[in-house]
């Protein structure tokens, strides 16, 4: 992933609280429809909108209140899914020969939009500025926390020398955040991860179990840990890593294998007589699940599933594994035998401090629905099959 975060665990928690209290109230913002302002480094700040909610008014608005022409920053991913090359960035700001229209934004930012971006791009000249912008970049990533397309309308904000910033925000009564704030939220999240409740919850063949639940201090989503028995802390834990899948843990989809990863991992756990599952609200590879159906239509029409999530804009894998960290050294684990296919697993445990003595291979038998799947995350993915 390429998410510029500082070094995770060189951040204070107690001095940078309020910090995720801003980000968590922008993403609030953003999935509503409305204007932020972000604030850069060296006197740099935008006014941002997330592109999916754009309406012909709040893009007019956008207009007026910085006196500038929008212009939209999507993903290189994105970038190059629309056939511009955005070359070694993390994102590509898109401007009209006239103003960027609102359908225009949507159709340039939406491979599912039903105007497509060939019929835009004959209305205007599509032009592009590659290069790194903390304001852009930071609306982008702002975007993708908050499990919408990860794209964004963007106007400079031009202000006098005389003219403070949070003045000017607070006035117009829009939300400021920092973009440095916005790089580090997730980070800070996932160290922030305090126990907020438990019980005991018999299961089938494991009537001695525990559901741990935590939370970050920005109030965002819970994960879970699942305990089964009385794991030792002196030797290596049993352990599963796994993100929750709606369509295959709940409804038992046929177009993954998350529903028998899930359901394998419990009984390889019951089998041994304990062991941890570590159950992270992290949908379809921590895009969302609105995202991911958008993924499987776009699966629908030939993409693999690497492919589906680049045309979206979002990398193949947007997971972080410090939450897992956390988890496991807030519960006392150090050392781990890790069932998995996926090797970028192991090395993020190890390179965060958890040694991981085993990978416990984790596959079942594939159906003609997941086959392609499967594939592709082993000759694309380097996933063990």
């Amino acid at each position: 992933m390429n998410h510029d975060k500082e070094n995770p665990l060189s951040v204070s928690i107690g001095q940078n609280k309020q910090r995720s209290v801003s980000v968590d109230r922008a993403l609030y913002e953003f999935r509503r429809g409305r204007l932020i302002v972000i604030e850069g480094i060296e006197d740099t700040a935008v006014l941002a909108l997330a592109a999916e909610v754009v309406t012909p008014e709040i893009l007019q608005l956008l207009s007026k209140e910085t006196g500038q022409q929008p212009a939209l920053t999507i993903s290189s991913n994105r970038a190059a899914a629309i056939g511009l090359s955005p070359g070694n960035v993390n994102v590509v700001t898109v401007t009209t020969k006239n103003q960027l229209s609102a359908e225009q934004a949507l159709a340039l930012s939406n491979p599912l939009n039903t105007k497509s971006v060939f019929e835009t791009a004959k209305l205007n000249t599509v032009t592009e500025k590659s290069g790194i912008f903390d304001c852009q970049k930071a609306s982008v990533m702002l975007a993708k926390f908050s499990r919408l397309l990860p794209a964004a309308i963007t106007a400079d904000i031009v202000t006098r020398p005389n003219i403070n910033l949070a003045d000017w925000a607070s006035k117009k009564d829009f939300l400021l955040v920092k973009a440095q704030d916005i790089f580090q939220s997730e980070c800070l999240a996932a160290q922030s991860l305090q126990i907020v409740s438990e019980a005991n919850v018999p299961l089938e063949g494991a009537v001695n179990t525990r559901i741990i639940a935590f939370r970050p201090q920005d109030g965002g989503l819970e994960h879970l840990a699942i305990i089964i028995g009385k794991p030792p802390k002196i030797s290596p834990i049993l352990t599963r890593i796994h993100s929750e899948c709606f369509t295959g843990d709940l409804l038992g989809s046929l177009r993954c294998d998350c529903g028998d990863q899930l359901q394998g991992a419990l009984h390889e756990i019951i089998s041994a007589g304990t062991g941890i599952l570590l159950y992270l609200a992290q949908e379809g590879r921590g895009i969302g699940l609105v995202n991911k159906l958008r993924a499987y239509r776009l699966q629908d029409q030939g993409f693999d599933t690497m492919e589906a999530n680049e045309q979206l804009g979002f990398e193949y894998d947007e997971r972080i594994y410090l939450p897992s960290v956390s988890m496991l050294n807030c519960l006392g684990f150090r050392t781990v035998k890790l069932m998995t296919n996926n090797p970028t697993k192991v090395q993020a445990l190890e390179q965060l401090g958890i040694s991981v003595t085993e990978r416990v291979p984790h596959k079942f038998p594939s159906n003609r629905h997941n086959e392609f799947y499967l594939k592709t995350k082993a000759v694309k993915g380097g996933h063990y099959f």
